[in-house]
């Protein structure tokens, strides 16, 4: 790829992006400009990706091809309207702020505007994130597939109907918390039986990335896979009993539908 990449914002998404895309060398780092107010972390990038760097968002849309957004959404339409006289039609927009339609950005910066959204999540940060993206109808497949191959260096990514994103940010882009929370539960039932917690995250963390990948790389059910491990009479199976009595899936579908349901609302802000 010869295009010039630029990221309006430099936090943890943005940050792990650029990771990803020097680490694959898709693009040399020099072909990277960042944007930021904050110039200490302007600095540490400078120093820790050799990528471009400024204070000025307008610079990153009059230099780069494809302008990632890697801001807070509650600033998106203050940024959007400070740059939307420093881009051509041919540059490429991409979104990854839960709430932002692609209807919003382009009621800003106009409907002739290329838009991507995208849904990465966090996981990104150690190259194992997982991106929803979908777009408008002015960005080529060929241009899609570049956007697709720039998430795909720090994880996997799929192309989604834009109506789907919502789901994504329930199932994905939300996900890491609830299976945070999973794991130190189960770690703290290992300290409650005198595990030194430090040894009880590494138990249960790499039993939530083994399990992970049976998933992703048998191609076998998930309850398949259960069933597996559940011996007639045995340990595991008085273990998912319990889970069961106790609401455990329907407490996660709950959870999963009630963040949906939170992302649907913030699209209509």
């Amino acid at each position: 790829m010869k295009k010039i990449i630029g990221f309006i914002g430099s936090g943890n998404m943005g940050e792990a992006m650029i990771g990803g895309i020097i680490k694959s060398k898709l693009v040399p780092s020099t072909n990277i400009i960042v944007s930021d107010l904050n110039q200490e972390k302007l600095k540490a990038m400078e120093q820790l990706y050799n990528v471009q760097t400024t204070v000025d968002s307008k610079e990153v849309a009059q230099k780069a091809d494809i302008i990632v957004l890697s801001i807070k959404p509650n600033i998106y339409d203050i940024v959007l309207k400070s740059i939307k006289e420093n881009l051509s039609k041919d540059k490429i927009i991409v979104s990854i702020a839960a709430g932002k339609t692609i209807e919003s950005i382009e009621a800003i910066l106009g409907s002739e505007t290329k838009i991507v959204r995208t849904m990465p999540n966090t996981p990104a940060l150690v190259g194992e994130g997982m991106t929803g993206i979908c777009s408008n109808k002015n960005v080529t497949d060929s241009e899609l597939n570049e956007i697709k191959t720039i998430f795909e260096s720090f994880g996997k990514a799929e192309v989604l109907p834009e109506y789907l994103i919502d789901a994504v940010i329930g199932i994905s882009g939300s996900a890491p918390a609830y299976v945070f929370m999973f794991i130190e539960a189960i770690a703290d039932a290992g300290v409650l039986e005198g595990m030194p917690r430090d040894k009880a995250y590494k138990f249960a963390a790499q039993a939530v990335l083994g399990s992970a990948k049976m998933v992703l790389e048998s191609g076998k059910h998930p309850g398949e896979l259960k069933d597996m491990v559940c011996s007639p009479g045995g340990t595991t199976i008085e273990a998912v009993a319990t889970l069961e009595t106790e609401g455990f899936r329907g407490a996660i579908i709950k959870a999963v539908g009630d963040c949906i349901k939170k992302s649907k609302e913030m699209n209509k802000k």
